[in-house]
């Protein structure tokens, strides 16, 4: 699936830690918890609760949140629609990194089993 430039520029100009409080509310109101949301975040990223944090105090775009990120090899797994897009068929590489991101706080938010979110079998 194709997005638009301006679509791909405002997903990387977004920063985390504009989008980061709403994940956590988004998941704790449906009763899952901040350490849970951390360990999909970990799982998908690379970065532990400290680094985290880190990141949302310096403000990063996602752009330089991904261009940090070291991704689970097991991402590509992660399929489905969000936002309006299937996940496996966006071609911009930053914006499918944001939707992944997207889906996971989503099926944590949802209630799905962590073994299964964090696509261990």
């Amino acid at each position: 699936m194709t997005t638009t430039p301006e679509h791909d520029k405002s997903i990387a100009a977004l920063t985390f830690a504009s989008v980061y409080p709403h994940y956590i509310t988004k998941v704790e109101k449906k009763g899952r918890t901040k350490e849970e949301l951390h360990q999909v975040i970990e799982w998908l990223t690379g970065f532990d609760a400290q680094k985290l944090q880190a990141l949302v105090d310096e403000k990063v775009t996602f752009e330089t949140f991904f261009a940090q990120a070291t991704l689970h090899p097991n991402a590509s797994l992660i399929t489905g629609v969000i936002c309006g897009y299937r996940v496996e068929n966006i071609e911009t590489p930053l914006t499918r990194q944001v939707r992944y991101l997207d889906k996971l706080v989503d099926e944590l938010a949802k209630g799905k089993k962590m073994e299964k979110i964090l696509r261990q079998g």
